[in-house]
């Protein structure tokens, strides 16, 4: 069982910076990435990154966000700048778990981020 706490998110203007930062506990954590929610919209991925820190984006946040995470303390980190208000949800940390030959999911909580224009 792996629990996720996430923190980091807040309320900033069109432009600005915030890192997010979410704890895992548990090991064998393989891919650690963040999701996003905003109001009405599905679930959407921001940004993967393997164990071996190979990372992956999604188009609307390549050249602004960064994924990191710091195996030794299994914290992954979202840094995100020159927000834009179409930024605005609910961000969800998720790791997933290897056990023998299965990958199991896990979730945060989720943190609001909110960018004002």
């Amino acid at each position: 069982q792996v629990q996720l706490v996430e923190s980091g998110g807040g309320v900033l203007q069109f432009g600005g910076a915030l890192r997010l930062s979410c704890a895992a506990s548990g090991s064998n954590i393989s891919v650690m990435a963040w999701y996003r929610q905003a109001p009405g919209k599905q679930r959407e991925l921001v940004a993967t990154i393997t164990s071996g820190t190979m990372t992956n984006y999604a188009d609307s946040v390549k050249g602004r966000f960064a994924i990191s995470r710091d195996n030794a303390k299994n914290m992954v980190y979202l840094q995100m700048n020159s927000l834009k208000p179409e930024d605005t949800a609910v961000y969800y940390c998720n790791v997933k778990q290897r056990v023998e030959t299965l990958l199991y999911d896990y979730w945060g909580q989720g943190t609001q981020v909110t960018v004002s224009s």
